[in-house]
Formats: C-alpha cells, sequence, structure tokens
C-alpha cells in the first residue's frame, strides 16, 4: 500500500441499501487516490460478503437492534452495542484511519461512537428519504451528515455535524446493461414489453403471491422476469416455479423467476419497460438513475414508514405509481399494469419524470466529502457544497 494512502474506516450493513453505497464511493475514491480500508460490521450481516468483494479487510463486533417498541431482547442487546463500541474503538485505534464513514443500519452506530472517541473525522450517510434511528444517534456524534434526500432534515434537529445533500449512489454497473444480453439469457423477445418485478434480496412474500395468482392473464400480454428472494426467506420459490410448469407452454416461456439476480441485473433493468417492487432506498436510487418508470409496493411497517416516503419521491413526481399493500390485490394489480403498458407516452413521462430525481455524482460527491475531512486535495469541478 502506497506510503500517503487514505486509510478509510466504513461501519455499517445488514442490508444492500446500506453496503452498496459503500462500494460505489470507495470506488469511486480509489480512482483518485490510493486507499487502505477497513470494514467493521456484524458478525452475521450482509456486510462480511460485501467487504470480501470489495477486497476490503472486515472486523466485526457486537451488535445490537435499535428498537423502537418494548421486546425481550432489549436487554441483551443492551450489553452488546456498548460491548460493540468498546471493539469497535479497538479497531479504530490499531487502523488509525483518516476518516470513517458510517452507511447506516444499526450495525454502523458502535463504529461511529468508536470514530467520536478516537477523534476521527466522521462522515455518515442517510439513504432513505427520512432519518432512521441509527442515523439520528450517528448525526450526535458526526462530523458530516450526507442526505440522499433533502426531506431527511426534519428528523435531525439534534446533530452535531454539517448537512450536505449528496444523493444516493448507485452501482455504475448498472448503467452497462444490454437489454439483447437479457433476451437471450433467458429467452425472451424484444416483441413484447418485459417487466422486472422484484422484492428486493430478501423477497416479498406479499408481491409474490399476488404475482402468481396473476400470471394467467398478466403473461397474455407481457414478459416478466421475477426476482422472488431465497425459498429459505419466504418458500416462495419452489412454489413459483411448479406454477410456471403448470402454465400453457407459450405462456411459460413469458415467465422467468429466480431467488436473486447478479450481474444479470444490468441486463434485466435494460430490457424492463416497468418494474414492480418495494421501495427500498437503493432501489430508487437506481429506478431514477436508470429511468424506469414503476410501480411501488412500500413494506408495512419498515421504521418510520420510510418506505412510504422512498416512494413517493417518485410518485409524486410523475415516474411512479405508489400502490399500498394493503390495497394489493390481483385484480387491482392487473388494473395499475394494464394502464401503463397501454400507455407508451405515459411510460415515457414517467421514466423522463424519473431521470430528473437523479443524483449521478452523488458517489463522487461522497467521496469529496472524505477527502475534504481527511484534509486531501478535491478536485474543484465537484467540491460538495
Amino acid at each position: 500500500m502506497a506510503e500517503h494512502a487514505l486509510r478509510l474506516v466504513i461501519g455499517g450493513g445488514g442490508t444492500g441499501g446500506h453496503t452498496q453505497p459503500a462500494v460505489a464511493v470507495l470506488r469511486a475514491l480509489r480512482q483518485r487516490v490510493p486507499v487502505e480500508a477497513l470494514w467493521i460490521g456484524s458478525h452475521s450481516g450482509l456486510e462480511r460478503q460485501v467487504a470480501s468483494e470489495a477486497g476490503v479487510p472486515f472486523r466485526a463486533v457486537s451488535t445490537g437492534k435499535l428498537r423502537r417498541y418494548p421486546s425481550a431482547h432489549t436487554l441483551v442487546d443492551a450489553i452488546r452495542v456498548p460491548l460493540g463500541i468498546l471493539q469497535a474503538y479497538r479497531h479504530v485505534r490499531v487502523f488509525h484511519p483518516h476518516v470513517i464513514f458510517g452507511t447506516g443500519g444499526f450495525v454502523s452506530v458502535p463504529t461511529v461512537i468508536a470514530g467520536f472517541w478516537g477523534r476521527c473525522p466522521t462522515l455518515i450517510h442517510e439513504q432513505t428519504a427520512t432519518a432512521g434511528l441509527a442515523t439520528r444517534i450517528n448525526a450526535r456524534f458526526a462530523d458530516v451528515i450526507a442526505l440522499s434526500y433533502a426531506t431527511s432534515e426534519r428528523a435531525l434537529r439534534r446533530r452535531r455535524g454539517r448537512l450536505v445533500v449528496t444523493g444516493n449512489p448507485v452501482r455504475p454497473e448498472l448503467f452497462e446493461g444490454r437489454a439483447a444480453r437479457a433476451y437471450q439469457r433467458f429467452g425472451l423477445t424484444p416483441d413484447m414489453p418485459l417487466i422486472y418485478i422484484t422484492g428486493g434480496a430478501l423477497g416479498a412474500h406479499a408481491i409474490n403471491l399476488v404475482v402468481e395468482r396473476a400470471l394467467p392473464l398478466l403473461l397474455e400480454r407481457t414478459q416478466v422476469v421475477h426476482q422472488c428472494g431465497p425459498a429459505s426467506m419466504n418458500g416462495d420459490y419452489p412454489r413459483l416455479l411448479d406454477r410456471r410448469a403448470s402454465l400453457p407452454a407459450e405462456l411459460a416461456t413469458r415467465y422467468v423467476v429466480r431467488e436473486f439476480l447478479g450481474e444479470e441485473l444490468a441486463d434485466v433493468y435494460a430490457a424492463a419497460c416497468l418494474v414492480v417492487g418495494r421501495a427500498g432506498a437503493g432501489t430508487i436510487a437506481e429506478l431514477a438513475a436508470l429511468g424506469k418508470p414503476s410501480v411501488l409496493i412500500p413494506l408495512p411497517g419498515a421504521g418510520g414508514d420510510e418506505q412510504t416516503l422512498n416512494a413517493r419521491i417518485l410518485s409524486d413526481a410523475g415516474a411512479a405509481v405508489l400502490l399500498p399493500q394493503r390495497e394489493l390485490s390481483e385484480a387491482r394489480l392487473l388494473e395499475v399494469l394494464s394502464e401503463i403498458l397501454g400507455d407508451e407516452d405515459r411510460r415515457r413521462q414517467m421514466a423522463e419524470a424519473a431521470r430528473r430525481q437523479a443524483r449521478l455524482d452523488a458517489a463522487d460527491r461522497l467521496a469529496d466529502l472524505i477527502l475534504e475531512l481527511a484534509h486531501r486535495p478535491v478536485p474543484e469541478r465537484t467540491l460538495a457544497r
């Protein structure tokens, strides 16, 4: 590693929404300066795998879920969190970073507080349209709080650092998708519209059930790529495979179901004329950046109803239809999809509206802030304001 490498500690994880921004920012930093990074996260979270794939050493600490409601687990977590802070502080002292980058989730709290104890400049990033509990705690210890949307500011009255709206980074490989590759990979055709249905990395059982019932009518006029989530989480994948096998051969060829999508996701996005899914922060950022019309079904009960607030970013702009899960049914889904698929001008307008919500330089803006905190030169063109 170069002698003057930027030493960066990343703290955060639990979901793709809290890990992918870190990867995007790390990539942007590596294009500018040598970087020596360390990722601090939980023992069982997604972040360990993501760090490994990004070539970043990983250290696990004890973590506890931060709850707004009474729970039998609260006492146990009341012990885990302070222990995690002490463990994170030890890792921070040994690594001696120039900057701490907290990407959210309860996993990030021990590392952000440890950075504060160690007097290390700290940047945190909130991906959603409202500030979650972890971000509200971290904001009391961070030097800079980066927001994806200005609406998050309302929940951050108690904060230590300055606020900057940067947007939410999107993986650059998603812009490299080719529709032709998706058609070829899945045996589909460009002569019929394609819908991409997703419940996020873990799937969405409620959406899967309605889609399963709607398939015969839906496939009469569309093709579907359906990411249903792992069978270990919701048990839907085997049942959906059986459902596909029961369809008439002509319809079955139009339905592709997968537990998850990897590198082929970019091609599926490129081919899709419409996306149906949850409203996680990462999904909203991707839809905006790629200019995809969407039907959004927010996860009920998410902290602070954050997915509904996320969905409104696009629905209020005319880029999406917000369909609450309590209104979700086979008939209602088919009605909404039919209205959008039958109006090409509307789809084009939705796509344009989605693009207007995108901040394509979000990763660079966050990289600027990290360099600024580390007292490194920041390109004048993208100097964060």
